[in-house]
């Protein structure tokens, strides 16, 4: 993009690339594969002492070859492990393990874990269901998607803004997705973790839209996750009006997508902050609130609830 720069020390050059000749030099680091600016960020941060960074920029190279620089990607690290997605599934598989090997049918729901986490509309006073419904699963198949899922797109989000961030998340969408379903289809039953793996899937949505000029491919991106939970939940509305036996609800997957969407916008990093962002950042914060708000009103005030 015009008016970037890229910046490195002033005998960098020279030490890189000692063979080559000013000009062959200065088309290197033109190139934009070599990420200057990446290394200019980890020598600054890991090399330079701290008292003489301020000479630092005394060198710089315009660069105008995108409006993507490739720094999202950089944050990508192992430290500390990402290891909350996988912790939360093995949860799951042995509360599944655990039911199936106790009633012997891993269809039903009858075991005696799943009858005490389930989301169960005329249970509501028992507040834990309208999270713990995400460790019950109803079939192998539902628990296979569910885990894939969650662990292939949790793990990248954080390796980059870390577990705990991923799990108020996921715990958002959980919680989003009873409460929708809880106002919208009053006396359905809710089993699975969709409305945190739908709330996952916003999340990469809510970071590419903070993080767009930061990050590669961004409306490539974006153009992927939005047809993902688009097909998806089209399929989910079908099946729940189609005239198969056991209709699949669909509200729990809008809900967790929304409030991954809102929660993820104010609550992900935010690389390079911009003024249009911080309008974004209050009104998703809001706007969460507004609706967690009234879901939970809505619960606690309606007496008809409780029966």
């Amino acid at each position: 993009m015009s008016g970037r720069q890229v910046e490195i020390p002033l005998d960098m050059p020279n030490q890189l690339y000692p063979n080559l000749g000013e000009e062959d030099v200065v088309k290197v680091l033109h190139h934009r594969k070599q990420k200057w600016n990446s290394l200019n960020g980890y020598v600054q941060r890991t090399v330079v002492p701290r008292h003489k960074r301020q000479n630092w920029n005394k060198f710089t190279i315009p660069q105008s070859t995108s409006d993507t620089d490739g720094v999202y990607e950089d944050e990508y690290s192992c430290i500390p492990p990402p290891v909350i997605m996988i912790l939360i599934s093995a949860i799951e598989v042995a509360i599944f393990l655990y039911d199936a090997m106790i009633i012997g049918d891993t269809y039903s729901l009858r075991g005696p874990m799943a009858q005490t986490l389930i989301y169960n509309p005329f249970h509501r006073a028992e507040a834990w269901r309208f999270v713990t419904y995400m460790f019950v699963h109803v079939g192998g198949f539902h628990l296979i998607v569910n885990l894939l899922v969650q662990i292939l797109l949790g793990i990248p989000l954080e390796m980059v803004h870390r577990w705990w961030r991923v799990l108020i998340i996921y715990l958002a969408g959980v919680l989003a997705g009873s409460l929708a379903t809880s106002i919208t289809d009053p006396h359905v039953y809710l089993a699975g973790a969709s409305g945190g793996v739908y709330a996952l899937i916003a999340a990469h949505i809510a970071t590419i839209i903070m993080n767009w000029s930061e990050m590669e491919f961004a409306g490539f991106q974006t153009f992927i996750f939005f047809m993902l939970a688009t097909l998806d939940i089209g399929n989910a509305v079908y099946n729940r009006y189609s005239d198969k036996p056991d209709p699949i609800g669909y509200t729990a997957h809008i809900g967790g997508a929304l409030a991954g969407l809102l929660v993820g916008i104010y609550l992900l990093r935010n690389l390079e902050v911009k003024s249009h962002e911080r309008f974004l950042f209050w009104a998703a914060l809001i706007v969460s609130f507004i609706l967690f708000g009234v879901g939970i009103a809505w619960n606690v005030l309606d007496p008809s609830h409780w029966k």
